[in-house]
């Protein structure tokens, strides 16, 4: 009869434990979802991994990397999650979210690249460098892109142009994106530590290439890696460089003046040898690392994204022949202007207002630079999501740039877009904000002025129009390197 009568209570015992589990369970459940709702959407893909592999598959095609950005853009909207190299990282894509990080008011963000990128141009590149130390070194290197300078590199580019395009006619196809990689190499290494010995050049530009072939690839310094053959090739780069300092500074000693260098190296050496800081910021002198970590950074950004953005630049003028005809027009005027002075100045650019309106289409379109990176300093709120601490934060430049909102037929290659200023936010080519590439106005002249040269002289036809991305390259490019013949015009 006990065992009876307590049946019923176990039962009502088992029924509380069931709704009790039942609620809890339900609790969870919605406390997951509401959580989920208040994070990015996406995927964080495998454990430890992430989406590296998808990331590493887009590298490799012929898309290029920023396809694994699209699709997922295409996928999830304007602000995405995903796990790259262990980390998490989010993308975002409106003007509001790129004034709020790039402009960066709040403080609560800094810039960080993947682990590859900066081990490759070193952590105490401005690239890599945190807010603080950024400011220091920018504080350092602004003189360096003074008008003054702007002006003697226009005239030294200018040389080195009609220089490189006088025997083109006579080489049958001439792949632009190899000479003009040649062309931006040279008025680098010239305008930074006055470099001109071809054979120093050769060697320096394919250890160059081999550190910017490797910015992509997976950070595993094994002997037959990309990566480990990038860094082995910084090495050598580091080595030159600090010969060439070393050399400065025993000529400087010696009191020998028959060496006059009229470089970005001799001014930084200058400064920090004269002392004379005006500003807190300017009272430590760069190390011997952060020179040289920050040249390599500038040979870099200024060959290879100089030299993709002047290829797409003549691919869309070639299948635009409307804006082409404008162009011409415009140029040859300008030429015969100035056709009492061996080589152009910085005036002359200025009266080129339609083919800086198309050097700004071509950088909106190409968007050479598809994304800008940042680190989320403390918890924050963007498009309406929760970011952690210490998440990547991305702001993708070409979504905006192609974004229909933004720009009326954003796929239309139309320069005259820019008659009236670009709406706010909207135009990031050389980001914004405090990390605003410093050589952006150095950067679109030296465009002008080989634009200036090429369509004046020549004629092109196009051998191979194959829209590839070129693989492993940090910066979109032409895989055929867009070969042309050219032909001289009368």
């Amino acid at each position: 009869m006990d065992h009876i009568s307590l049946c019923p209570l176990i039962v009502l015992l088992l029924c509380a434990v069931i709704l009790a589990l039942r609620k809890i369970f339900k609790t969870v459940i919605q406390d997951h979802e509401k959580s989920a709702a208040d994070i990015p959407p996406g995927s964080h893909g495998f454990p430890v991994i992430g989406e590296t592999l998808q990331f590493m598959l887009s590298v490799n095609s012929g898309k290029g990397f920023y396809e694994f950005v699209r699709s997922r853009r295409i996928r999830y909207g304007s602000c995405f999650r995903t796990s790259l190299f262990g980390e998490a990282h989010v993308f975002l894509s409106t003007t509001e979210s790129a004034r709020a990080v790039l402009n960066n008011e709040s403080g609560m963000f800094t810039k960080r690249y993947i682990k590859s990128i900066a081990a490759l141009v070193g952590d105490r590149s401005l690239l890599c460098a945190s807010q603080h130390h950024h400011k220091i070194l920018r504080s350092h290197f602004i003189n360096l892109f003074s008008k003054k300078s702007t002006a003697l590199m226009v005239r030294n580019f200018d040389e080195l142009v009609v220089d490189a395009l006088s025997g083109w006619e006579h080489r049958g196809t001439v792949v632009l994106l190899t000479d003009l990689l040649q062309i931006t190499f040279k008025a680098m290494c010239k305008m930074l530590i006055s470099l001109e010995n071809e054979e120093e050049l050769d060697s320096l530009q394919r250890d160059v290439g081999f550190v910017c072939e490797a910015m992509l690839a997976f950070p595993l310094n094994l002997p037959w890696t990309r990566f480990h053959k990038g860094i082995m090739a910084r090495g050598r780069v580091m080595e030159v460089l600090e010969k060439t300092i070393r050399e400065r500074r025993n000529e400087t000693s010696s009191h020998n003046n028959n060496n006059h260098h009229e470089d970005f190296l001799q001014q930084l050496l200058a400064v920090d040898s004269d002392g004379s800081a005006s500003s807190s910021d300017h009272s430590t002198k760069l190390t011997d690392a952060e020179i040289k970590d920050n040249i390599l950074t500038m040979i870099i950004a200024g060959q290879d994204t100089t030299a993709s953005a002047l290829t797409w630049m003549v691919k869309y003028l070639g299948e635009n022949q409307k804006v082409l005809n404008f162009l011409i027009e415009e140029q040859t005027r300008i030429a015969k202007q100035a056709s009492d002075k061996p080589f152009l100045e910085l005036d002359d650019l200025t009266e080129m207002t339609y083919a800086s309106k198309m050097v700004k289409e071509s950088l909106r379109m190409a968007s050479v630079v598809p994304w800008f990176p940042r680190v989320v300093l403390q918890d924050c709120e963007m498009e309406g999501y929760k970011i952690n601490k210490g998440c990547n934060i991305n702001i993708d430049a070409r979504s905006i740039h192609l974004d229909p909102n933004v720009y009326s037929e954003p796929h239309k290659f139309n320069p005259s877009r820019f008659d009236e200023e670009a709406k706010a936010n909207s135009f990031l080519p050389f980001g914004m904000g405090g990390r605003t590439c410093l050589g952006l106005n150095m950067a679109k002249a030296m465009m002008v002025v080989f634009l200036h040269r090429f369509i004046t002289t020549y004629r092109w036809e196009v051998v191979d129009g194959d829209p590839s991305i070129e693989k492993w390259t940090l910066f979109a490019r032409l895989k055929s390197g867009y070969p042309i013949r050219v032909s001289r015009r009368l």
